[in-house]
């Protein structure tokens, strides 16, 4: 059956390339729809929250916008992918701009790394930025064909930390441990960018958009 597949356009982040990555990988027939309408997003299928930049700005725009109560349906009801940003922003609170209410989909806090240093005591460079591996701390769905510690691609400067260590699929090292991939329900969400990622974003988007969003 054809579906609508909506990316959600809050202003912020590079759409084009994730809308262009997602209709080259979705089901025959499918739609892929940019929009900020409200309506728009409950009508769809799936929903796509991506996102780059500033924690104060995202939840200004999409106040703004009218949309923090319809992807808080969506989020309940279909299956629903979270990237960078649109991870982030799902947690309690931000400590980006003085600090952040943000949506609290899930407790946890966003912090920013702190100084650090790699094994050969060189300085970790923030934000972090390049190819990554994440270690699937649990099995999901949308890792089928990824082999653990897959590499993907990373931009940002503030990590996730949830209350609940269950939600957490994938882990990342950049001198600390963080939480890079979470789920729960109808919702997965990832720090990386996969439609950056190349073969192995690509096969996690094509797992996005045959999933049906049943995950405990």
């Amino acid at each position: 059956m054809a579906e609508l597949i909506v990316v959600v356009d809050y202003g912020m982040g590079n759409l084009r390339s994730v809308a262009k990555a997602i209709e080259h990988v979705a089901p025959q027939g499918s739609a892929v729809q940019v929009t900020d309408d409200p309506a728009v997003v409950l009508s769809a299928d799936r929903v796509v929250f991506p996102g780059q930049g500033a924690a104060a700005d995202c939840m200004a725009a999409l106040r703004g916008r009218g949309l923090i109560e319809p992807l808080t349906e969506a989020a309940r009801t279909r299956p629903f992918l979270g990237i960078c940003m649109g991870m982030q922003v799902m947690l309690t609170h931000s400590e980006e701009n003085g600090g952040v209410d943000l949506l609290n989909w899930f407790p946890g806090t966003v912090t920013r790394f702190p100084s650090q240093v790699d094994a050969a005591g060189n300085a970790l460079k923030v934000p972090h930025m390049g190819w990554n591996g994440i270690r699937q701390t649990r099995a999901h769905p949308l890792w089928h064909g990824i082999a653990d510690d897959a590499r993907f691609y990373f931009v940002h400067s503030y990590f996730c930390t949830p209350v609940d260590a269950g939600l957490t699929v994938g882990q990342t090292v950049y001198g600390l441990t963080y939480t890079a991939a979470l789920a729960a329900g109808f919702v997965f969400a990832i720090q990386a960018h996969p439609e950056k990622s190349a073969d192995d974003g690509l096969r996690l988007l094509t797992n996005f958009t045959r999933w049906q969003g049943e995950f405990v």
